[in-house]
């Protein structure tokens, strides 16, 4: 009996899971089936969005702003242990510039356009406040070089230096740039802005200038030249060439080195240096030529803005000297002139290969000399140019027209 009892209770114990386990299977079909259509809908939603996620990474070049922020909030991804380091910015070239100015030629005018465009264009403009230390030793020269070369790319440095070879310290060398003006113009605005400072305040060249007497500060520039003043005379009239000549002793020194060796440094490293007589053609060049730095920038110097600004840095008081005393400086400044007679034709031929016309033909004597008698030798091929002298005579009043 017990064998019989005990044989039924697991007979109906067995029966018991069975029932349970067909219900439990048959709830979940029918949850399955139920359920089965909101699954599916989900999972068309999240293909969806993952296509459309995709089609947004390959157009965009990367994934969309959405997935980088999320991507941010939810902390550091594993983004480069799946795909390696991103790829490097590609740089313009050239994306090192220097523009070593020469002083009273026009570049506080560029440099306030430079101040424009670095924000415009987004390059670093490093714009040095040092601008009475033009020559330096050896080790300031490696210091200042490795200085510019750190500078994040691209950059624009500039400052009042002469020139500054980086491969002689194992540097790559960045592009140079630059503006020079006639010599006499250029000694002219100096002479009389170390005095009397420009419309930003007249009270500036009490800063510049604070040891100055009152008797050199009111000094009759004729005076000056005809006496033979240090100031006037040389070697302080030799100027513009040592920017371009660079930081060797002999380029202090007034002399046919130092011009060649100017000329020889600007045919190999310098991607432009203009004239400022014509500037407005200087900055179309530099448009061309370094778009990711100066794009639009003839628009920004032709604009109304501009120009209220740019009128504030004209210097002050300046007057030209008697014929006399043009004449003394000409001849005193052979060599300086001799540069600016070269940089000249080679700017013009520059805007010739690129089919810009030049506003004046070249003529190397200025115009208050060539109404006078002193004679100046004249290259020979100017000789077919007499029709222009007339021009070049009607215009000696513009000697004065650039801050």
């Amino acid at each position: 009996m017990k064998n019989c009892n005990s044989n039924r209770y697991k007979s109906k114990t067995q029966n018991h899971i069975t029932d349970k386990k067909n219900n439990r299977n048959s709830c979940l079909s029918i949850f399955l089936i139920r359920s089965s259509p909101r699954n599916y809908g989900c999972c068309m939603a999240a293909l969806f969005l993952f296509c459309l996620g995709s089609l947004f990474y390959q157009l965009n070049g990367g994934p969309p702003k959405i997935l980088l922020e999320i991507r941010q909030y939810l902390g550091n991804s594993t983004f480069l242990d799946d795909h390696g380091p991103p790829l490097p910015r590609v740089l313009p070239f050239p994306s090192q510039v220097v523009y070593n100015r020469v002083g009273k030629c026009g570049s506080r005018t560029v440099v306030l356009l430079l101040r424009i465009l670095s924000e415009r264009q987004d390059f670093n403009l490093v714009a040095s406040d040092i601008h009475n230390k033009t020559r330096l030793t050896k080790h300031e020269q490696a210091d200042l070089v490795k200085n510019i070369s750190t500078i994040p790319q691209p950059f624009l440095y500039t400052r009042h230096v002469h020139f500054l070879n980086f491969t002689r310290f194992g540097i790559e060398p960045p592009v140079y740039i630059n503006i020079i003006r006639d010599p006499i113009n250029r000694f002219l605005s100096n002479y009389f802005f170390r005095r009397f400072g420009d419309w930003r305040g007249e009270q500036n060249h009490m800063i510049r200038t604070p040891g100055m007497k009152n008797e050199e500060r009111y000094l009759d520039i004729n005076e000056c030249i005809l006496e033979n003043y240090p100031e006037c005379s040389n070697p302080r009239l030799f100027y513009i060439i040592p920017y371009f000549c660079g930081q060797h002793p002999k380029c202090r020194e007034p002399g046919e080195w130092a011009l060649e060796r100017a000329k020889q440094n600007v045919l190999e490293n310098f991607l432009l240096v203009g004239i400022l007589e014509e500037l407005e053609d200087v900055l179309l060049l530099l448009e061309r030529f370094l778009p990711h730095f100066f794009k639009d920038v003839v628009s920004i110097y032709k604009s109304p803005e501009y120009k209220k600004l740019g009128n504030m840095t004209v210097t002050v008081r300046k007057h030209t000297p008697s014929l006399e005393a043009l004449q003394v400086l000409y001849q005193r400044m052979q060599y300086e002139y001799d540069f600016y007679y070269f940089i000249r034709d080679q700017f013009h031929l520059m805007k010739k290969k690129i089919g810009l016309k030049s506003q004046s033909r070249p003529t190397h004597t200025p115009g208050f000399l060539q109404a006078s008698q002193l004679k100046t030798e004249q290259p020979e091929e100017l000789e077919e140019e007499g029709e222009e002298e007339e021009e070049e005579e009607a215009g000696e009043d513009n000697w004065l027209e650039h801050p």
